[in-house]
């Protein structure tokens, strides 16, 4: 099973004394990420959206990790799987990354950007080609992600251009992909 094979591949990273390991989330840790992403978000929106992506077949058990240090689970990250459906009707695979969120106390301190890198290895070594994320256009830069428009990629959802991003996980992993973002009904529902 692809979930158990990535059980193996988690990746320890040290901060401050604490020995951080990244592993795919498990049926015990579902109140913990609950609280978590309220905490992180000040709110339950990205919470609820969680809960609702893992009962939907966008859902990649591999791809929704948490960063935990022993027992102390303090940060998340999902990837689900969307379209890109062009204008001929063509609907291409990419993944969404949606919602990751990191304690409070935890932020700024580069477990966001440990939580994306792996997330993005997992996710080309499952043969996915490409990501989408709507996000703050200052910090997903880092990891790679130019806007959307440069393939001609639209969303439905009313936000500045430059916070629409997309990454090639391969060499030309968007080359002929455009169209319009069609993201698993969850996304709609909170």
């Amino acid at each position: 099973m692809v979930h158990q094979r990535f059980k193996l591949l988690f990746n320890r990273i040290k901060f401050s004394g604490m020995q951080i390991s990244i592993r795919p989330e498990k049926r015990e840790d579902f109140n913990t990420i609950y609280q978590l992403a309220a905490l992180a978000f000040g709110q339950e929106d990205e919470s609820r959206l969680i809960d609702l992506l893992r009962k939907d077949e966008c859902f990649i058990p591999a791809l929704s990790l948490v960063a935990v240090d022993g027992e102390k689970l303090f940060g998340h990250i999902l990837f689900t799987k969307i379209s890109i459906v062009d204008q001929e009707g063509r609907s291409h695979i990419s993944l969404a990354l949606a919602p990751m969120a990191v304690l409070p106390d935890y932020q700024r301190k580069g477990i966001g950007g440990q939580l994306i890198r792996q997330g993005l290895r997992i996710a080309r070594d499952l043969g996915y080609s490409s990501v989408i994320v709507l996000g703050h256009k200052d910090y997903y830069p880092k990891f790679g992600f130019e806007p959307a428009e440069k393939w001609k990629i639209r969303t439905h959802y009313e936000v500045p251009s430059d916070y629409f991003m997309g990454l090639a996980l391969v060499p030309d992993g968007l080359e002929g992909v455009s169209g319009m973002v069609e993201y698993s009904p969850p996304f709609d529902q909170i």
